[in-house]
């Protein structure tokens, strides 16, 4: 699954193509479930509900470790708000992961071409350094530059933080998230705190390549993921599903 994370990246991205390609848990009174960390809106029984064939890589701990980095991801608005968004960015995670599975990009010959040579910094971890990683699949070397800047971490520099550490991995994925809002109109927050629908979070993630008819299967089948994820999650997936 392709991922661009800047307007400007589009052709390039449209260019070397494609990256990768229950009901809700109850809790008896007997063994209930421990409270989610920080008051976070999913736990991780559910998580893992969500996630059976993830990696062991993408923790639950990274993901709880991360969220003092964007203080107001799912912790906006009202309690059928604030699911929606965990359930909306967790479904575009596993869409671009194949379920939290895979860590890199899998085409590694589309890695030397996230290279933008005419940044000012260059790509100093090397040509093809700056391969899709992460739950969002981070990739070109400003996107790296940009998350790194944001986040304290030397990531143009070392870029393979991203894939050894799982709480560094969800970071870079709530920036994307919180911050960009790539060839769309509006951050993946903003879409969903302010009622424009999960489809428009679709479209500042992938949308050049899957909105507006370019590949209506995809787009299905990140509806079909949030959909299920709201009822895990035991909340409505509200109206705007498509882009």
């Amino acid at each position: 699954m392709s991922i661009t994370r800047l307007v400007k990246a589009v052709a390039a991205v449209a260019a070397v193509s494609a990256l990768l390609v229950s009901a809700p848990m109850t809790t008896s009174t007997a063994t209930a479930e421990p409270a989610a960390p920080q008051g976070f809106v999913v736990s991780e029984a559910q998580f893992n509900q969500m996630f059976p064939n993830r990696n062991p890589f993408y923790t639950y701990q990274g993901l709880t470790a991360a969220l003092s980095s964007y203080p107001g991801f799912t912790n906006t608005g009202d309690e059928t708000t604030r699911r929606r968004e965990a359930a909306a960015f967790l479904a575009n995670a596993s869409h671009e992961t194949g379920g939290l599975v895979h860590i890199v990009e899998q085409n590694e010959a589309n890695y030397p071409h996230y290279c933008d040579w005419s940044q000012p910094y260059g790509c100093p971890a090397g040509q093809a350094a700056y391969y899709g990683r992460g739950p969002i699949q981070l990739s070109w070397n400003f996107n790296y530059k940009a998350a790194g800047d944001a986040l304290g971490l030397d990531l143009l520099g070392n870029p393979w933080l991203v894939q050894n550490d799982a709480s560094v991995a969800w970071r870079t994925a709530l920036w994307y998230w919180n911050t960009q809002s790539g060839p769309g109109t509006m951050t993946p927050h903003h879409a969903i705190v302010n009622g424009h629908g999960f489809g428009e979070t679709i479209r500042s993630i992938n949308g050049a390549l899957e909105c507006d008819g370019a590949n209506p299967g995809q787009v299905q089948s990140r509806v079909d993921t949030y959909q299920r994820f709201t009822q895990i999650l035991g909340t409505t997936p509200g109206g705007n599903l498509y882009c």
